[in-house]
């Protein structure tokens, strides 16, 4: 049986990224936010034709705000650097710099595969499910996947102002989308 590792990144043309949405009775002040990992690295081992692990790990530092619907006013870029530096905050950047997420099973579904395994940000680690969609494209696989995480089962505060008349909410949606040429 042959084996193999693909390693993919941003540098492919591929996204990770978070969807924000805002809630509380300011809410309308607020953009619901699509924040990019500009700096990202996923290792797919495979033996034959199925993958037996999967690694990801993202820089926090490297987030960048791409877009941001609602709000009273366009999101445009002094708000956008406002944004980032709320996010690195929540995030606590610093202390802790990096998201990882390490397969620990991996199951083949119609769509794809399943992946089981341990995701840690914001220093805490917990097990989690993610459904990963592979689209046979020829010379090519598309790769996508679409996750919510809730913020506070990391001890993320979820980004809050006006005594929380405006904030974020508590679950987030994660996506990754990447092509990877076939061998």
């Amino acid at each position: 049986m042959s084996t193999e590792t693909w390693t993919l990144d941003a540098s492919d043309g591929g996204q990770l990224a978070v969807r924000t949405d805002v809630a509380g009775r300011a809410s309308k002040m607020g953009h619901r936010l699509t924040i990019a990992m500009t700096s990202w690295a996923a290792t797919v081992e495979w033996a034959g034709d199925a993958p037996t692990a999967v690694t990801l790990t993202a820089e926090v530092s490297s987030l960048d705000v791409v877009h941001g619907e609602g709000g009273l006013t366009p999101l445009i870029g002094p708000e956008k650097i406002v944004a980032k530096a709320n996010a690195l905050k929540s995030f606590d950047a610093d202390r802790y710099p990096t998201i990882r997420f390490h397969s620990t099973e991996i199951t083949t579904v119609d769509s794809g595969f399943q992946l089981a395994g341990t995701a840690e940000i914001h220093g805490v680690s917990r097990e989690i499910n993610v459904d990963v969609d592979v689209t046979d494209l020829g010379d090519r696989w598309h790769i996508e996947s679409e996750t919510t995480v809730r913020q506070s089962d990391y001890k993320i505060t979820p980004y809050s102002q006006m005594f929380g008349a405006m904030k974020v909410v508590d679950e987030v949606t994660v996506t990754f989308d990447a092509e990877c040429r076939k061998p």
